[in-house]
């Protein structure tokens, strides 16, 4: 027999295949943080010898959830200013609040909660678009969890730096600090068309052809920053960046709410990702993404919660659902957007658009054991008749009881095991309380 770390027994296994397999009675194997094999029970005992097994017979296994565009130091400004319109949102309350209060240490308070939540609601990997990234790459590092970090790019001044340049500079120290790091990778993150130059753009995109990294940027969220583009430049956004040259594999869209049908052809001929945003999209009033017709044009979509501050949760359970049900909805049809196409979308895809659908995304033997365990015995999960469809359309984050990532359980029976959940609470409770007081 073989001697491995690892192995998971559950009563249902969801791979994430091209196939929408459910495995049923069988087993991980996982050593040295990744997956050796997935295989019926009675195989896995008679073929392996583990230094630990755990047995979930009421559970089904699947990939770790993927965010794919959150801001996730902002979970402390969660609740600061709801129910506006975005740039009302932005001028008058949380630009003026960052402006107060984003620090190193505001960053890192955030990232801790923000990490903690994710990995409680089965979220192992996150897209991540804020300044001071290199303090949330500690609590990356500290935690456990997997990231793609944004070395953010914008032309005014912040906390985190004066000009474009300093960002570039700071942003370079980042990649190259992490570039052999096993769960932290980065990408290029110029904050939207409307803050960012086309002096600045073009040099993002000749540094990450050098890099060989992605660009995750907000683009078309609002019918204003259309109205704003076509006032300045004369063309809508997506025709800018057209032009610049952005439009490309590397690209990871965010939001994508104002579409013509000729810049979906234009995304689906360039290879550009789509990170969709359903409830901050919802709750903005910033518009709805059609992600049926970008489906029906091969263009990879994933989903992302964007920040707690306008969402204001990090949980994508939750995002999986409203995005297969929104799809249904705008597209006036029923079949639109299937809980299989949802299960993908926040998970294989979005690990793809991020470069990291050999590593993560789906369960398969040569993958990082990146791995949730979900709860299906209580009353509000029967029956089950169809395990996809049960956990897109009826499953709750709170089902999520075990949480790993390369192979090292970060969740443990619903407990973090790597980052401490009262002494995030304390603090947060602080910075809330001196944010409150400078709000009012």
């Amino acid at each position: 027999m073989k001697k491995v770390d690892l192995i998971i027994h559950a009563r249902w296994i969801v791979p994430v295949d091209a196939k929408n397999s459910v495995l049923q009675h069988h087993s991980i194997v996982i050593n040295d943080g990744y997956i050796v094999a997935i295989v019926a029970q009675d195989q896995a005992k008679q073929r392996y010898s583990a230094a630990l097994e755990h047995h979930f017979d009421q559970h089904c296994l699947m990939p770790g959830l993927i965010n794919n565009h959150a801001h996730a130091a902002m979970s402390l400004l969660r609740g600061l200013a709801d129910d506006l319109p975005l740039m009302t949102w932005l001028h008058d309350h949380i630009w003026p609040a960052e402006q107060h209060w984003v620090s190193d240490s505001f960053v890192e308070a955030g990232s801790q909660l923000a990490i903690a939540e994710m990995l409680r609601g089965g979220t192992t990997c996150f897209n991540d678009m804020y300044f001071f990234p290199d303090a949330t790459a500690r609590v990356v590092d500290q935690s456990g969890i997997r990231a793609s970090l944004g070395m953010v790019i914008i032309d005014f001044a912040s906390a985190w730096a004066a000009d474009a340049e300093e960002y570039m500079h700071k942003g370079q120290q980042l990649h190259d600090y992490y570039r052999h790091h096993a769960r932290i990778t980065t990408a290029y993150a110029p904050h939207a068309p409307y803050t960012v130059s086309d002096h600045t753009l073009k040099s993002v995109i000749t540094n990450a052809e050098e890099l060989d990294i992605p660009i995750h940027m907000h683009i078309h969220e609002t019918q204003d920053e259309i109205n704003q583009s076509i006032a300045t430049y004369g063309v809508r956004p997506l025709q800018r960046l057209k032009n610049l040259g952005l439009l490309s594999p590397r690209l990871v869209a965010v939001h994508m709410t104002q579409l013509t049908d000729e810049e979906i052809k234009w995304c689906a001929e360039a290879g550009v990702h789509i990170a969709h945003c359903p409830e901050s999209n919802l709750k903005l009033a910033s518009g709805f993404s059609p992600i049926a017709k970008l489906v029906k044009h091969g263009i990879n979509v994933s989903i992302g919660t964007d920040g707690a501050a306008s969402n204001n949760d990090l949980d994508m359970f939750a995002e999986m659902r409203q995005a297969a049900l929104l799809a249904k909805a705008v597209a006036q049809d029923a079949t639109a957007i299937p809980a299989q196409t949802a299960l993908k979308m926040a998970t294989i895809n979005a690990a793809k658009s991020l470069g990291l659908d050999q590593i993560t995304g789906s369960l398969k033997k040569g993958k990082a054991a990146d791995i949730i365990a979900v709860d299906f015995s209580d009353i509000e999960s029967q029956p089950c008749y169809d395990v996809i469809s049960q956990l897109v359309y009826a499953t709750g984050r709170h089902q999520v009881t075990d949480v790993w990532v390369d192979g090292k359980q970060l969740l443990k029976d619903r407990q973090l095991t790597t980052l401490h959940q009262t002494k995030i609470s304390e603090q947060t409770q602080q910075w809330a309380s001196k944010i409150r007081q400078s709000d009012q």
